[in-house]
């Protein structure tokens, strides 16, 4: 990657080394579960216009603002716990924008309670997606993805599976796509690979053997198109 600017991707497989690009920072990489700004980046070259209103409804350290910011799209982005003074204070159940009135949506979210990234009550990453009650919840948001959608346009969800020894392997992404797919209609699956990762060491890799078990190597981005309004 050439003076680790952006690449236009073309597969289903995208790797990126770093979580930033370029000389300026996207978001923060100090974050818990932060966005590779790589990813926005691309969504936004493909699926955005200039002027056109991004909104990312769990917006982390703001990766999605500065990257949107820097290509000059409109960009609002939300958190139950703003970690920075452009992101709103707002729970993603509920979106207060109109409906039909945005263009693009990104959303990074939880895939259980293995990250802890606030102190808020309501924050849906203090729910283990061992409970129904977790995909219930994340569903609400799609929901309200859909409804502050315009008719044509493009959501993408990040998001990740999840081992632990008690209860093993849980599909979360698949467990999320097929909510997704009541309000969806897919226009394709991305796998990013992870990098970085805290379980991406010596004594985990040791573990995975022993136990015989996979830590996570990727995460899906489920990209998908709002077409029916009747819902």
């Amino acid at each position: 990657m050439k003076n680790n600017q952006p690449k236009f991707e073309t597969t289903t497989l995208w790797d990126f080394p770093t979580q930033n690009y370029g000389d300026r920072p996207h978001g923060d990489n100090k974050f818990s579960g932060v966005t590779p700004a790589f990813v926005i980046w691309n969504l936004l070259q493909r699926y955005t216009n200039e002027g056109d209103l991004v909104v990312d409804p769990m917006c982390g350290s703001g990766t999605t603002i500065d990257v949107a910011k820097e290509l000059n799209r409109r960009v609002i982005g939300y958190d139950i716990a703003p970690h920075r003074d452009d992101i709103i204070q707002n729970d993603a159940r509920k979106i207060p924008l109109k409906d039909n009135s945005v263009d693009f949506v990104f959303i990074d979210s939880p895939y259980s309670d293995n990250i802890k990234y606030s102190d808020h009550p309501k924050d849906i990453g203090k729910i283990s997606c061992e409970k129904e009650e977790f995909f219930n919840e994340l569903e609400k948001v799609a929901k309200e993805i859909y409804r502050i959608l315009k008719p044509g346009k493009v959501m993408a969800w990040l998001i990740g599976d999840h081992w632990r020894k008690k209860s093993g392997f849980i599909p979360v992404g698949f467990k999320i796509y097929q909510r997704l797919l009541k309000y969806f209609d897919t226009i394709d699956i991305i796998c990013v690979v992870r990098r970085h990762q805290t379980s991406n060491t010596p004594i985990w890799h040791k573990r995975a053997k022993e136990f015989n078990f996979y830590l996570r190597g990727f995460k899906y981005l489920f990209i998908m198109r709002k077409t029916d309004v009747s819902i």
